[in-house]
């Protein structure tokens, strides 16, 4: 039978303080020690130490009508992340604090090569290291759509950007002299949701990105699922029909071939071929307008959508399943379809999970970033306390 030293024992009271501060900031030294049952003393020698090592603040004090004042702690928002969201059409790279505050940022589009986007994103990373004089870098995170090694931190496969077998942690660690963390967009979605969000804690969860394609993290008993080689939640690329349209996986059927935004698009050209450049922005918009033939591509896509959101239900029971991405804009009209597949799904003696939009405006996966970099620090992303 094995006891945990007096290291593990300070490490983990430290986690459990830096996440108090973190949820709960302001708060002063006596809330944290009533919060944590720590003794006044313990947290105080922690709280020393996050304030030498300037992870946290001190001050402004609270005026009470009698008594000593307490002073409040707060993380300290010096302390910064670079977050990278690759997508397939364009690249954010922006500087956020420890708080998820994103204070700068650049957009480019993402070029087709893997080797010249590498290169466009150091360019913009160390043009941002420029204006960070007195601030602490914590690191790089980066969030792909797609599947990344945890044990190599090579890119395995991003179907829809074409990338396979790509070293990006190499040549950015290397030209910006930063520790990077990759992972896929899904997963760094999941991570922000459950770290930035202020509902209810969630141990077992499912995160649906709609985009381009199909994302989806998986939150197990508040660890995120990678398997073997980090290729876990790939539901996205689960072929629902063998002869259905080919997917940029080489596979046909596949789910994301029939409830992304780019199958909606398809639905609706398929309706109306002389539609030149549309987005699906564009297609929200023709069906608020009206358009009935743009409200049919939605609610297939909603139907198909919720349908292999069954494949989820039936394998995982999650008690939670988010859906991120621009249909939550008309959630009235994507939610109520959704659902109503779910609940479809739902077996003799079982629960159908809440099913919820995240209204984050697309900065989901940037959040994911900076809990890439911070976790470590931290903990896991349910450690809330």
């Amino acid at each position: 039978m094995q006891t945990a030293s007096t290291e593990v024992v300070r490490q983990i009271n430290r986690r459990i303080v830096l996440n108090l501060i973190r949820t709960r900031q302001p708060l002063s030294r006596a809330e944290l020690a009533r919060l944590s049952g720590m003794q006044r003393s313990t947290i105080s020698l922690i709280v020393e130490e996050l304030v030498t090592e300037e992870w946290v603040l001190e001050g402004p004090q609270e005026r009470l009508p009698r008594g000593r004042r307490p002073t409040f702690l707060r993380l300290n928002e010096d302390r910064v992340i670079i977050g990278v969201d690759i997508r397939p059409t364009v690249t954010t790279v922006a500087l956020g604090d420890v708080n998820g505050r994103f204070v700068q940022q650049e957009i480019f589009h993402t070029p087709a090569q893997p080797k010249a986007a590498i290169e466009a994103i150091i360019t913009r990373i160390q043009r941002i290291l420029q204006f960070c004089d007195g601030k602490k870098i914590q690191g790089v995170g980066i969030s792909l759509p797609g599947r990344v090694n945890p044990d190599s931190g090579r890119l395995v496969f991003a179907p829809n950007l074409k990338w396979r077998d790509v070293d990006l942690r190499g040549p950015i660690a290397a030209a910006t002299g930063l520790e990077v963390e990759l992972e896929n967009a899904a997963n760094a979605c999941a991570l922000a949701e459950s770290w930035f969000d202020r509902r209810e804690p969630c141990p077992n969860m499912v995160v649906i990105t709609v985009s381009e394609g199909i994302g989806t993290g998986i939150l197990l008993d508040g660890k995120l699922a990678r398997g073997l080689n980090g290729m876990a939640g790939e539901f996205g690329h689960v072929p629902l029909d063998p002869i259905g349209p080919l997917c940029n996986c080489g596979s046909r059927g596949c789910w994301e071939v029939f409830g992304s935004n780019r199958a909606a698009i398809r639905y609706y050209l398929e309706a109306n071929p002389s539609a030149k450049d549309l987005t699906f922005p564009d297609l929200l918009r023709l069906a608020d307008q009206g358009d009935h033939r743009a409200s049919k591509a939605l609610e297939t896509m909603a139907h198909h959508l919720g349908h292999g959101m069954r494949l989820i239900v039936a394998g995982l029971a999650p008690e939670r399943i988010v859906i991120i991405g621009d249909l939550t804009r008309s959630w009235s009209r994507f939610g109520p379809i959704i659902e109503a597949e779910v609940r479809a799904q739902i077996l003799p003696g079982g629960k159908a999970p809440q099913v919820v939009p995240a209204h984050e405006d697309g900065m989901a996966r940037l959040l994911g970033t900076v809990v890439l970099v911070l976790q470590k620090h931290f903990g896991g992303a349910l450690e809330r306390h």
